[in-house]
């Protein structure tokens, strides 16, 4: 990367986390299909192995689906305290580079090396070495993607997968973007794309021929962002305190509901789950939200904010209870359940990247 005032940003990315993390420790699983995640009727892959990804398995497909395609695919049960422990070794190895560590994710971060702690002249070497310790310490493999900004740091770390990493200097951001298709940009979403698609957007070079005030009155507030992405811009800095937003956790029934109780039991467990997550932080929210998933895979939110800050478990439940009997009786069965509590009240709190907010295994 060029010198001067120019950032250089990695995004470290693990190579199928979950699953590497399975192989690892057991060594028969090497070089197998594997699926973390559970086999039953209801269960959803949470991550999938590289040998299991060339039959088509991905994360949040159904079980049953993920069998019909690799009819040898070996389920292996999360074990998220093991990969909790793992990311905090990653996470101290990137503290021996630099203090600007923004993390994404247990598997995934971004770093500003722009003054690397090591004295290392170029971000591309800071990345070789980085994936060197992670891969001797952890037996794990990582990716990488290097650049001056965040935006295309992380489009580059898929550019090599796995075990690999990729350099987009400044000169030639404009035209990587320009390549790329818009179902490739992080935070362009499915629905998002679609709108795109219809508007003859397909690839960033179309992106770019917008005009602003044309992304503004279709997109709104994201206008100004796409853009800005499209000429390759991103001036967003690498924040270590990056404020958590929400918590959340949700559970996929082992069989559709319909039962009010059966429902609210469900909803109260969840809600536990994002208590904990505050007591243990100290977070404290003032908009709960309750998810619903119904059988035919429709979802439906209900939400309510209070003036103050939720400050018991019993106030979470009460809220949880009477936004999921806003919906009942239920007009069809309930597939899952969510909770998510959010507007924190002190965002100082809310950066504990490695809590349990992950959503629940299906319920047996």
């Amino acid at each position: 990367m060029a010198e001067g005032r120019i950032r250089k940003i990695i995004h470290v990315d693990m190579d199928a986390f979950y699953a590497s993390v399975e192989q690892r420790d057991d060594p028969s699983l090497k070089g197998k299909p594997v699926a973390v995640g559970y086999p039953e009727k209801r269960g959803v892959v949470a991550a999938a192995s590289y040998e299991a990804r060339q039959f088509g398995v991905r994360s949040a497909l159904p079980s049953t689906t993920a069998l019909r395609k690799c009819p040898d695919l070996i389920f292996r049960p999360p074990r998220f305290h093991v990969y909790k422990a793992v990311s905090r070794q990653i996470h101290e190895i990137f503290a021996d580079y630099t203090p600007l560590i923004e993390p994404l994710s247990l598997d995934e971060a971004y770093l500003d090396v722009t003054e690397n702690l090591r004295g290392i002249a170029t971000a591309s070497a800071t990345a070789k070495e980085i994936r060197a310790r992670i891969l001797a310490e952890t037996g794990l493999t990582a990716s990488a993607g290097i650049s001056y900004c965040k935006f295309i740091a992380k489009l580059a770390s898929d550019f090599r997968k796995p075990n690999g990493q990729y350099v987009v200097p400044p000169e030639m951001g404009e035209a990587f973007v320009e390549a790329l298709p818009v179902t490739k940009f992080y935070g362009v979403g499915p629905v998002t794309a679609a709108k795109m698609h219809s508007l003859g957007i397909q690839t960033g070079a179309d992106l770019r021929t917008q005009p602003l005030e044309v992304l503004q009155r279709h997109f709104g507030k994201s206008g100004p962002w796409y853009y800005e992405i499209a000429r390759g811009r991103d001036e967003r800095p690498v924040r270590p305190d990056r404020e958590r937003k929400s918590s959340g956790s949700e559970t996929t029934f082992s069989e559709d509901l319909v039962e009010p109780l059966r429902i609210e039991q469900g909803v109260l467990a969840i809600a536990d789950d994002v208590w904990a997550w505050c007591e243990r932080t100290g977070a404290r929210g003032r908009t709960v939200t309750v998810k619903i998933k119904w059988a035919d895979f429709q979802q439906a939110t209900r939400s309510q904010s209070f003036p103050l800050p939720v400050d018991g478990r019993t106030k979470l439940h009460e809220a949880s209870l009477g936004l999921i009997r806003s919906v009942f009786p239920p007009p069809k069965g309930v597939r899952l359940v969510g909770v998510t509590l959010s507007n924190f009240a002190v965002a100082s709190v809310a950066n504990d990247l490695l809590s349990d907010d992950v959503p629940m295994a299906a319920v047996q």
